[in-house]
């Protein structure tokens, strides 16, 4: 299996409701890709200062899978009306899992 791990920081202009959006139209994202096995999507709990904003694990087949969802219609345009916006900061990892 193949696993993508995002963190996002976002501006303190995010609301929360643009903070709901972000997630909210991730999360709408699995029955429109097929390839994503697994998917959460999550805003930081605030209990500790520094953290990132959002996070988001998927799982695919393999990287292949990975790929045809990075470049997705549907995720691209999530990105770019409800991220790009926001986001000032962005780490990710992906790795294959035994």
């Amino acid at each position: 299996m193949y696993r993508h791990v995002v963190l996002l920081s976002l501006a303190d202009t995010a609301t929360d409701e643009d903070r709901a959006a972000i997630v909210s139209n991730l999360s709408a994202l699995p029955p429109m890709i097929p390839e994503i096995l697994s998917y959460s999507v999550a805003l930081n709990s605030g209990t500790a200062d520094g953290n990132s904003d959002v996070a988001i694990v998927a799982d695919f087949k393999d990287h292949a899978d990975y790929e045809t969802y990075a470049s997705h219609d549907d995720h691209v345009a999530v990105i770019n009306t409800y991220i790009k916006p926001f986001v000032v900061g962005r780490a990710a990892a992906q790795f294959i899992l035994d």
